[in-house]
């Protein structure tokens, strides 16, 4: 066994010479085709999905005609315009320096330029860049602004304006010759004067989740050079709780390789995959913070994911709508194949539920009715009776009545499933078990998985949207068991109707015993309490 050189990265950059790296040969050449044409390029996407490392990369692979450089907006965002013109005049003549030296370009009228010229509007910035054009002669400088979410309000419609019109200039060699700009928001949803975007000319370049192929090529690194191997459902369950969002993909692996202290000589098996995987659920992460904290903003934002989540009718995907533009700015929804929303991955979905999950939702003291406990609901073999257990829940919610609506600060549609959510996250953690949520093809399902003592019990919830979606339900359960290799689910079905109709059904399908509750949600407290 060797000793290992490289680690899984999540705090920043990756360095192949340090880190295991997705190599993303195809991406990396399309974007450096698209600067070789003198392309106005745009990257907007989430953080922590590498787009600055591989910007990087990309202008690594540009030949000795070409003068890269590298900007940074992070820190501009509240400086007056003269100061940000400044400011940009000092790190453009730093980098030109720099990129000039290293091409081995300096001369003694290109330093005496770059020390001498003032910018302190966007009409000296054209005059900057047309008369240092003319010193590069044949040389295209390539500029890259990282964060370009931090330029100031007040400036970026003129800063904008200028690029735009350096790049429909009749020069065969303007100066910049390509630019590429990062970011979160897109440059429609930056606020410079609410008018149509001066920047219409540039060309989006989508930098999408690892692949599953991806993902294995990343681990493989790992396994050659330490020798450790993961076993395929491991590389194909990271794949699939988080759906190749590459800080979550590295940060299961570094898990895995690193904290968990597992033994070289053995294989990283589903067990080990378990532990890493309640340990991401629960964590405070940059990437988890940066979700929580974007979809705390908006309490629309709440009822758009829940609808996205447990609603069967899809919601489509639909960028003009402001909730949903900043939802994917977010990276938090996605589309799907049929072009309607989809929330980014399970442990997404899962720390979403979590977020917005009252820390009192003042009914615990009705879950029992009598004595019993939770571990009442464990029997003499340590197996959960999950049966009793959600009978149980069937009779909370039937005890609770209309007191279930007075929960705070939730949305009474989704009143049912965050009920259940809190009852079995509760039972789950005094037994010592974990909970997962589980996403599958098809809408308006929120699977709970529970692992406890090496068994899975999968219970599947849903709103009532008619006894023909019921009914479907329980075939789909039964096929999903059925690939899980689990013998018994569970269906939660609430129904919010003004009559609804409770009914405990058991049923087998497709060789599965599927234990049905429909469960009425009470709309109203009762007149004679009012």
């Amino acid at each position: 066994m060797e000793t290992r050189t490289r680690t899984f990265e999540t705090r920043g950059p990756v360095d192949p010479a340090r880190n295991y790296v997705v190599p993303r040969t195809e991406e990396i050449k399309d974007l450096k085709r698209r600067i070789t044409e003198g392309r106005y390029i745009v990257i907007f996407a989430p953080r922590q999905t590498g787009k600055t490392t591989f910007f990087r990369w990309a202008l690594g692979t540009l030949d000795e005609t070409y003068l890269p450089i590298k900007l940074s907006f992070e820190i501009y965002k509240n400086i007056s315009p003269g100061e940000f013109y400044t400011c940009l005049k000092d790190e453009l003549r730093k980098k030109i320096e720099e990129a000039t030296l290293f091409r081995q370009l300096q001369n003694e009228a290109l330093c005496q330029f770059l020390e001498s010229y003032s910018i302190t509007s966007h009409i000296e910035m054209k005059r900057f860049f047309e008369q240092l054009g003319r010193y590069l002669k044949n040389y295209r400088l390539t500029i890259i602004i990282d964060e370009f979410d931090g330029i100031p309000d007040s400036v970026v419609s003129d800063f904008l304006h200028v690029l735009r019109e350096i790049y429909l200039s009749e020069e065969p060699n303007c100066c910049p010759y390509s630019i590429g700009i990062i970011g979160v928001k897109s440059i429609t949803q930056l606020n410079y004067d609410r008018s149509i975007s001066p920047f219409n000319i540039q060309d989006e370049f989508a930098l999408s989740n690892f692949t599953l192929s991806q993902v294995q090529k990343l681990l493989t690194q790992y396994t050659d050079e330490v020798g450790q191997v993961f076993a395929p459902e491991v590389i194909e369950n990271i794949h699939k709780q988080t759906a190749g969002q590459p800080f979550l993909v590295n940060r299961l692996a570094q898990i895995l390789t690193e904290e968990m202290k597992i033994g070289l000589e053995q294989t990283i098996t589903l067990s080990h995959f378990e532990t890493a995987h309640k340990q991401i659920l629960i964590e405070r992460n940059v990437n988890i913070s940066h979700l929580t904290t974007n979809i705390r903003q908006n309490p629309r934002f709440e009822i758009a994911l829940m609808r996205i989540a447990l609603k069967e009718q899809p919601m489509p995907f639909n960028l003009d709508n402001e909730i949903i533009s900043e939802l994917f700015t977010y990276g938090v929804i996605a589309h799907d194949s049929d072009g309607n929303c989809q929330i980014m991955n399970p442990i997404y979905h899962y720390r979403i539920m979590r977020t917005f999950q009252p820390l009192f939702n003042g009914l615990e003291d009705d879950y029992f009715s009598d004595d019993t406990d939770f571990v009442d609901y464990l029997t003499s073999n340590e197996r959960i009776n999950m049966r009793l257990l959600l009978a149980n829940f069937n009779d909370f919610i039937a005890r609770a009545g209309y007191r279930i609506l007075q929960v705070p600060d939730t949305p009474k549609e989704f009143i049912g499933q965050y009920l259940l959510f809190s009852y079995l996250d509760a039972f789950v953690r005094q037994i010592h078990g974990f909970m997962y949520l589980e996403v599958r093809s098809g809408r308006g399902r929120m699977d709970l998985i529970i692992l406890h003592q090496q068994v899975k019990y999968i219970v599947e919830t849903k709103i009532w949207e008619g006894n023909k979606r019921y009914q479907a339900g329980k075939r789909q359960l039964a096929k999903y068991l059925k690939l899980e290799k689990v013998q018994e689910g569970y269906y939660i079905v609430f129904d919010h109707r003004l009559k609804p109709q409770a009914r405990t059904e058991e049923e087998t399908l497709e060789g599965k015993a599927i234990i049905s509750y429909c469960i009425p949600v009470v709309q109203e407290k009762p007149s004679a309490l009012k």
